[in-house]
This record gives structure tokens, sequence and C-alpha cells, in this order.
């Protein structure tokens, strides 16, 4: 029997890359394997926006590191509201800001926030291994407690530093999900947090995760722009990645790009 697929002449690259390419077609649709890895993919995507986050499980392994956390939660009250009103998301919930305001912590350098973002799946993934292999290079740096929070944007973190006297705040946040990377995470540092910050005045460090970006190469990136961070005084535009130089290899250093497969 004749194999009904017709195969795409492209099919050799799809070594390369995980992005959906040379599929074939089967008559005048995709081939039945790849429909379902592509709904399986979407499904994926979908759970991951919806899963909560489990804050316990990051509360204990964190403590297992021998760090003291916190918890918060933004003003957007559950899921749904997150999801319409991401300006909920950016700002504390009058409780969370309260606790923090009462909270009596020495100013610090560097205070790293873990927040569910748009994949709690994420944070709870890949947050803790990326800080085994990130908080060993900050031993001469005065750290914060780490931060778990709840219904969180990236500017959240800017409330959360401000009120905690932090130099740098780092936020460690689920991306949205992709149909080949539902579990990707972000890191955005910002200098001198407080509320009203723009996404000029911070750094990004993207897809964080064993299939993307791996913990060592990030955990390099981070550290390579705090260094900088500290010593400038600012983040943002005018502090610029060129953390790729200072790897030993070249091979690695093309391996530190972060390149995110969401197509």
């Amino acid at each position: 029997m004749n194999d009904p697929v017709e195969k795409n002449s492209w099919s050799a690259l799809r070594q390369f890359t995980n992005a959906r390419i040379a599929l074939g077609r089967a008559g005048n649709s995709l081939p039945t394997d790849a429909l379902l890895a592509f709904n399986l993919s979407h499904a994926q995507a979908r759970d991951a926006v919806h899963q909560p986050l489990d804050a316990d499980a990051l509360h204990t392994g964190l403590r297992a590191l021998g760090h003291s956390t916190l918890e918060v939660h933004s003003a957007a009250p559950d899921r749904d509201h997150y999801l319409r009103r991401p300006d909920l998301g950016r700002r504390l919930s009058d409780d969370s800001r309260a606790v923090l305001t009462s909270t009596a912590i020495e100013p610090s350098e560097v205070v790293f926030v873990i927040g569910d973002g748009l994949s709690a799946l994420a944070a709870g993934k890949q947050s803790i291994p990326f800080l085994q292999a990130m908080l060993p290079r900050l031993s001469d740096w005065k750290l914060g407690p780490v931060v778990v929070a709840r219904q969180a944007r990236v500017a959240l973190a800017d409330e959360i530093g401000e009120l905690l006297k932090a130099k740098i705040v780092v936020m460690l946040i689920g991306e949205r999900p992709g149909l080949s990377s539902p579990d990707s995470l972000g890191i955005y540092l910002t200098y001198a947090p407080k509320v009203g910050c723009s996404d000029a005045q911070r750094n990004c460090i993207s897809n964080v995760r064993p299939e993307g970006l791996s913990y060592p190469l990030a955990a390099h990136k981070l550290h390579y722009l705090l260094t900088h961070a500290r010593r400038l005084g600012l983040t943002g535009v005018d502090l610029k990645d060129d953390s790729d130089a200072s790897l030993e290899h070249s091979t690695d250093a093309q391996n530190a790009i972060s390149i995110e497969n969401k197509t």
C-alpha cells in the first residue's frame, strides 16, 4: 500500500528546529500524527495558562536551599481577572502591600521574585533549578528574601523591590506559552525598582528551560548583567548584554543566545 502522506522536500531541516515546518500533506490536510501533535501542544499551552501556582512547593524548595521566603498576591483576585485585567497583575493587593510595608528587613542588593505569570508550570518547574545554578555566583552579594507572587505580571516586581528597599529586583516569571514551549521561564531585572518603571528600564533573559537556554548559561548571563548593573547604576536599554564574549568556547556563546521557538 502506498504511503498516503506526501513528503515535503524541506523535511531534512526539521532536525534543526522544533518549529512546525515540512510536515507534509495527506490530501488537502495535515498528516494525522502532525495534527494530533499540534492539538496536544495547544492543550498543553492552554493548561499552562490556567494551572495554579504551587506556592507551597516553591517555599519548601527555597527553604531547603537555606533561603527565607515571603508570599504576596497581586490586585487580581483570581485568574479570570488576571487574564482580563493585566493592570491588576502589576500592582500588589492591599493586604500584600501592608505585609511588605510592615516587614522588618534590612535593605538588600538583590531581591528575587518568583511569579506565575502566564505559565505557573514554568515558574514551578524552572525557578528552583535556575536559582541553584545562580545563587552560588552571588556569594558576595547581599540578598533579600525570595518572594513568591501569585497572579503576577512583570511590573509587580517593581513595587515589591521598592517596598523591600532592594537596589535591584529580579523577576523569574512564566512566559506566554507557545506551541513548542509551555514551560519557558523569563528573567527580568530592574535597577532602582519603583512603581512606574517602564520596560525600557529593565533587561530580559528569555526561554530559560533545559530545551532552550540552559540554567548555567542563563545564570552566567544574569550574573554578568547584575555585576554591570551594580557598577553602572542602571539596567535597561543602556545596559548591553555582552556576556557571550566571556564564555570560554564560541559554541557555548552560540548556545547562550535565547531563541524562542513559539510558532
